[in-house]
Formats: C-alpha cells, sequence, structure tokens
C-alpha cells in the first residue's frame, strides 16, 4: 500500500476512534501522507524495525513505537534515534554495476544469453560482432 493510502486509511480508523501508528523509513514521503502518529527510523528502506539478525534491537524499537500510543500528545512524527550498525547511506548513493567486465569483442551476460541469440539468430550472426546488414529482420 502507498504511504499516501496508510495516511488516509490511519485517519480514518482512528476517526471511529482505533489509534493507529505507522512504522517508517521515508520521513518526507510519511510526513506528505500525514498519519496521525508515526515512528521514525532513519534505516534503510525495507528494514524500518533494525537491521536483520538483530532480534534485541528490533524489539527495543518495537517497544519504543508502541510507547508512542501513550506518550504522544498530538499527530506527527517521532525520529526513535537508532542508528544503524555501519554507513549505509554513503553505499546508498554509490550505484552498482553487477553486469560481466565489458571488452572490445562481443560477448554474453552468460550462456543462456549467448544459447538464446544463437537459437533467435544463428551462430553466423549471434556469434560475432554485427556488420552492416547483421540486423536479423522478422
Amino acid at each position: 500500500m502507498c504511504h499516501q493510502s496508510v495516511g488516509l486509511v490511519s485517519r480514518a480508523i482512528e476517526a471511529k476512534g482505533v489509534p493507529t501508528l505507522s512504522m517508517t523509513s521515508a520521513h518526507s514521503i510519511t510526513a506528505s501522507a500525514n498519519p496521525p502518529r508515526a515512528a521514525f527510523t532513519d534505516f534503510p528502506l525495507g528494514h524500518t524495525c533494525g537491521p536483520p539478525d538483530q532480534p534485541e534491537m528490533q524489539r527495543s524499537i518495537m517497544r519504543d513505537a508502541l510507547e508512542l500510543f501513550e506518550t504522544m500528545e498530538q499527530p506527527g512524527i517521532v525520529e526513535l534515534g537508532y542508528a544503524w550498525p555501519a554507513l549505509w547511506k554513503e553505499g546508498a548513493r554509490q550505484p552498482v554495476d553487477h553486469r560481466t567486465p565489458r571488452y572490445d569483442t562481443p560477448q554474453y551476460q552468460n550462456q543462456d544469453d549467448q544459447a538464446a541469440a544463437v537459437g533467435a539468430h544463428g551462430v553466423r550472426v549471434a556469434c560475432r560482432a554485427a556488420a552492416p546488414g547483421d540486423v536479423p529482420r522478422s
């Protein structure tokens, strides 16, 4: 469900007298949704309640978030103040290229790609550098 929908649903549920709490790692998006109550952790997306294999930290985050039902006196987003155990933001901003290295000679990402090209176009076209007129026509 998108963050905007979560804010709308939370407000509708709260209007019926049931308190809600959103957990988020996307502060600006959550702020635009304006939920009645939200707990923020500055963690990578998908890890709002903490890093994998750290159940003590995860339980602590959940306890602190649930306490907001008792301590928040007005709508808003509360930063819980936890720190991800490693520098993740710097790495998240670096593009990652998982492709194989590039060379001047023809190559395929893997054997399945090569087999598909040979099957579709024949070994004469698929396994060498393209020359004018080599474009397969369907």
